[in-house]
């Protein structure tokens, strides 16, 4: 049975210091958490005392890849000090997919920095956008990046990009199981605007279906959120069926 948590990036707009919106993360069934942009500046002892007390599990962490590879092994021990040992690159620039030799390149560097990390003892995946998924020949970016990058480096799809960039999130899924350890479940409109989970376009049961009992870890987000605390509960209540 697959892993559930959300990506804190979802409660941005909640005015709390990080341990307090574990707490809150805490009364929900999930499972663990995903840490963004705040935990740099956040006390790491109060972090793992909050996840702790709330029996949360610290799955993952989106790190920028410049910090990562200016101190890969200093940045492996600071999320390492919470119990997170899963380290995700959230963003790299659409030029860095432009054309079949950007991807060559790209793939290369993520999987020189892959070995570093599971050198440091951690292990690196990438989250994609949708900027990916433009077309390099036959293929998409983002699945000449999965062929080409060594088996170090992980993926976090994400459902609502993929379906933004025009492709199918479940046939990526299944296509790529193999390098998935993470997924991001996430919706969007038919335009590609980010709404809340199983209200767009993304067929987010048959996304679950394909994904649970292979993929270790689902984590729900929402990056534009009228309400953070009401999706909260709503990604709680989603994945807990």
């Amino acid at each position: 049975m697959s892993t559930t948590a959300i990506q804190l990036y979802t409660l941005r707009e909640i005015d709390e210091p990080l341990p307090s919106l574990l707490d809150r993360v805490g009364e929900t069934s999930f499972d663990g958490v995903e840490f963004a942009h705040r935990f740099a500046d956040a006390d790491t002892a109060r972090v793992g005392a909050a996840l702790e007390r709330n029996g949360l599990d610290a799955v993952s962490a989106h790190v920028d890849i410049d910090r990562l590879e200016t101190d890969p092994e200093g940045t492996v021990a600071a999320y390492a000090e919470i119990g997170c040992d899963t380290l995700v690159v959230p963003w790299l620039d659409p030029d860095q997919f432009a054309d079949a030799d950007s991807v060559a390149t790209t793939a290369e560097r993520l999987t020189r920095l892959a070995d570093l990390v599971a050198d440091a003892g951690g292990s690196l995946h990438y989250h994609n956008h949708d900027h990916e998924l433009v077309s390099i020949g036959d293929r998409t970016g983002l699945e000449a990046l999965i062929r080409q990058s060594g088996d170090a480096l992980g993926f976090e799809l994400d459902t609502g990009w993929i379906e933004a960039g025009g492709a199918d999130p479940e046939t990526f899924i299944e296509a790529n199981a193999d390098r998935i350890e993470l997924l991001h479940l996430t919706d969007c409109s038919d335009n590609g605007t980010p709404t809340e989970v199983g209200t767009g376009a993304v067929d987010v049961t048959n996304c679950l279906k394909t994904a649970l009992g292979d993929v270790e870890t689902i984590v729900y987000e929402h990056d534009e959120p009228e309400n953070p605390h009401d999706s909260l509960k709503h990604g709680a209540a989603l994945l807990a069926d």
